[in-house]
């Protein structure tokens, strides 16, 4: 090698050297002004926050305590983003199925883009959609529930007029946390082992058999990350939520299909941040620090166990 190729060398080597620098650098300052951001909103949350702990009455919205406000709608915010995982579980499964190992290539390329452009859809589309077409049609749903099954807590009635419940604000959940799901089910489902695969296909096994053998056991820890993101998805879900909800205070109630519903705070907030005044919004404040908590550590666990079952893998 002459010395001009050695000297060309060393001056491609230091400009990727000083690419890999300057992308290091700025991958760390990103990560590092994400940090500071979640801390600077962490920070807010508590300072806004602690004063709160001294409101009742009328300042906690007619609870005797903070933690009387903020406990039911906890209640309501984790029993509606249940319900809704508890929808979306088996339509994503089956959805993502479909995607990677069911459909044509053809077929599947554009499924999954329909699928993925509900992310997009505005949540006031949704919550105009759940008021005006879901909650009609599911108010004889909800009647014929009240009925034979009214002795099940969730479903005792009486039945809303409107329709506008906690079962329905769920359904919408259910579609608006449905793409994300989907989305991360069907990357899962796609890295199963192709040998697996055809091992069982080569013993005989029916589809189906192959997918319960070798595609599901393979992608139960990634199941269960995926759906607990989309359970922090709807957790954390707002404009929607207060559309469909008929308006209703802070009570505890497993009723989902009458008009007294648990309300969540996101909806809570929503609604009453407009008029809050003086130590008011520092009660609105320290819900949403109740909720940003609950988000945080459902999402922190969905990583947790995401990575676990990769590190498994």
């Amino acid at each position: 090698m002459s010395t001009t190729d050695i000297a060309e060398a060393k001056e491609l080597e230091g400009g990727r050297r000083l690419g890999d620098t300057v992308f290091s650098k700025t991958a760390l300052s990103a990560a590092i002004l994400v940090i500071v951001l979640l801390a600077g909103v962490a920070i807010f949350l508590i300072y806004k926050g602690i004063p709160a702990l001294e409101a009742s009455g009328e300042q906690a919205y007619g609870k005797p305590s903070v933690w009387g406000l903020v406990g039911p709608l906890l209640f309501g915010t984790v029993l509606s983003s249940v319900l809704a995982m508890i929808i979306v579980a088996p339509l994503a499964i089956g959805l993502a199925l479909v995607i990677s190992h069911y459909a044509p290539r053809k077929l599947a390329r554009p499924v999954g883009y329909l699928v993925d452009l509900l992310a997009a859809v505005p949540s006031v589309v949704f919550g105009l959609w759940g008021i005006t077409v879901l909650a009609p049609l599911l108010r004889p749903v909800y009647e014929w529930l009240s009925g034979p099954l009214g002795w099940i807590p969730l479903f005792a009635g009486p039945a809303s007029a409107s329709g506008r419940t906690l079962m329905t604000a769920s359904v919408v959940l259910a579609l608006m946390a449905l793409p994300i799901v989907t989305a991360i089910l069907r990357e899962i489902f796609a890295q199963t082992p192709r040998m697996h695969e055809e091992a069982a296909l080569a013993l005989g096994a029916t589809r189906w058999e192959m997918i319960r053998m070798a595609v599901l056991p393979y992608a139960r820890s990634g199941i269960v990350a995926a759906l607990l993101l989309g359970l922090g998805r709807a957790l954390g879900e707002t404009m929607a939520v207060a559309m469909v909800l008929s308006a209703t205070g802070a009570v505890i109630s497993w009723d989902v299909i009458s008009s007294q519903n648990s309300n969540t705070i996101a909806a809570f907030i929503a609604n009453q941040y407009a008029n809050a005044a003086g130590l008011k919004i520092n009660v609105l404040i320290f819900a949403g620090l109740a909720l940003f908590v609950l988000t945080f550590v459902v999402n922190f666990l969905g990583r947790w166990v995401a990575a676990r079952g990769q590190v498994k893998g």
